[in-house]
């Protein structure tokens, strides 16, 4: 959505915003430039640490008198105390994302574990019809399946600790 800013107070306006004050709606938008100056688009910057974000901060004048889409780099998490009166720090609100993440990660990794398992379950399957014993390169390789979990780095266990199918 574009924005403007308003030039009589610099005041950031939508076109929303704007539009019941214009003489013509129903035309295509252009508001009149000796009230409005379009906002110009900036890039957005990366959040420079872990548990920061980038937001929308209005909009700023360039060097050259454009005025573009300004940011802001703030914390995703502040101390905080309910209406009981217990005080969560930031840090323990970080902890607590980040189990999160973590768990959502392990799922993820168990899963594809859990269907590399069952993509290999016929040479199982027909070991046992045969009544013979597996091969001992596909047990080894569904029982490194089964221990990805208990991997030094897991949950983010890097694609070349995972075992290849043989």
């Amino acid at each position: 959505m574009n924005t403007f800013i308003r030039l009589s107070d610099g005041r950031e306006m939508t076109e929303q915003d704007i539009d019941p004050l214009c003489i013509n709606p129903s035309q295509n938008f252009n508001p009149d430039p000796s009230l409005y100056v379009k906002v110009l688009p900036s890039v957005k910057p990366e959040p420079s640490a872990a548990y920061k974000q980038v937001v929308r901060n209005g909009a700023v004048q360039d060097t050259d008198g454009n005025w573009v889409e300004d940011y802001a780099e703030i914390d995703m998490f502040a101390d905080t105390t309910d209406e009981d009166g217990v005080t969560t720090t930031k840090a323990e609100h970080e902890a607590a994302y980040q189990a999160e993440l973590d768990a959502e990660i392990a799922r993820d990794v168990r899963t594809r574990r859990n269907f590399e398992l069952a993509q290999s379950d016929w040479v199982i399957l027909r070991a046992v019809e045969q009544n013979v014993q597996a091969p001992q390169v596909w047990l080894d390789y569904r029982q490194a399946l089964r221990d990805i979990t208990n991997h030094a780095d897991f949950p983010y266990v890097s694609p070349k600790y995972w075992p290849v199918a043989p």
